[in-house]
C-alpha cells in the first residue's frame, strides 16, 4: 500500500504540528467557545459540496499543493499541481490513486479502510460510542480526533474547525501503520455544483489514457 501511504499517510508528527500552526495562523482570529459534537455532526452532514485549494505535507517533508473537491456522501477528488500531477478519487466505496503519467489504470483500495470514510459517510454521528478519541479547544480552534468504532485499527483522523461560523480548516490522518498526513484547506467554497463525472473512477481513467 505504498501509494496509499503516499497520498493519505506518511509524515513526521512535528510536520503535522507545523502545518496546524500555519493553518490556524491563516484563519481569521475570532474568539469562540469549543464547538459541540452535535454542532460538528450537523456541520459535516450539511456540508454537501466543497471546492478548495489544499496544501499537503508529505512523508518526506516536502509540500504538495492542488485543488480538492468534496461531494458528500462518499466522493472526493484531489487534483495535485505540477510536478506531481497525480489524481486521487473516492467514489462508489473505492479510493483510486492514478499514476501521474496517466498511462495505466489506477491503484484502488476500499474507502472504508481509510479514515477519510468517516467524514464522507452519509450520516456522521459523533455521539457514537468509541468514535471520538479527543475533543479539545485551544482558544482559536476546536480539534476532534475520531476513528471508526467498529474498526479502530484502520486509523484515525484529527479534524480542526474554527468558529463561530463553523468551518473545517484542516485534517491530520494517522493510518493503520502510524503514518501521518496533514491536509490544509484554503479559499474554501461550499454549496457549489459539482458534476458526478468528476468523481467517476472509470471515466477519469479513460480520460487520462488519451
Amino acid at each position: 500500500m505504498g501509494k496509499l501511504h503516499c497520498y493519505v499517510g506518511g509524515m513526521k508528527l512535528r510536520s503535522s504540528l507545523l502545518a496546524m500552526s500555519i493553518a490556524l495562523a491563516s484563519a481569521t482570529s475570532v474568539f469562540a467557545d469549543k464547538l459541540s459534537l452535535d454542532t460538528l455532526s450537523s456541520y459535516l452532514n450539511d456540508l454537501k459540496a466543497v471546492d478548495a485549494q489544499f496544501t499537503q505535507i508529505n512523508g518526506d517533508g516536502t509540500l504538495s499543493t492542488g485543488r480538492i473537491y468534496i461531494k458528500r456522501p462518499g466522493r472526493i477528488r484531489f487534483e495535485y499541481d505540477a510536478p506531481n500531477d497525480a489524481l486521487v478519487l473516492a467514489s462508489g466505496g473505492q479510493l483510486a490513486i492514478f499514476d501521474p503519467k496517466g498511462n495505466e489504470g489506477p491503484e484502488t483500495y476500499p474507502l472504508s479502510k481509510t479514515p477519510l470514510s468517516l467524514i464522507l459517510a452519509e450520516n456522521v454521528n459523533l455521539r457514537r460510542a468509541r468514535m471520538v478519541l479527543g475533543h479539545s479547544y485551544d482558544g482559536k480552534a476546536t480539534s476532534l480526533i475520531v476513528q471508526d468504532p467498529e474498526f479502530p485499527e484502520r486509523g484515525r483522523i484529527n479534524l480542526v474547525f474554527t468558529g463561530p461560523n463553523t468551518a473545517l480548516r484542516q485534517w491530520i490522518i494517522e493510518d493503520d501503520s502510524g503514518n501521518v498526513t496533514t491536509v490544509i484547506l484554503n479559499d474554501v467554497k461550499t454549496g457549489t455544483t459539482l458534476g458526478d463525472s468528476m468523481f467517476n473512477i472509470m471515466l477519469n481513467a479513460d480520460q487520462r489514457k488519451k
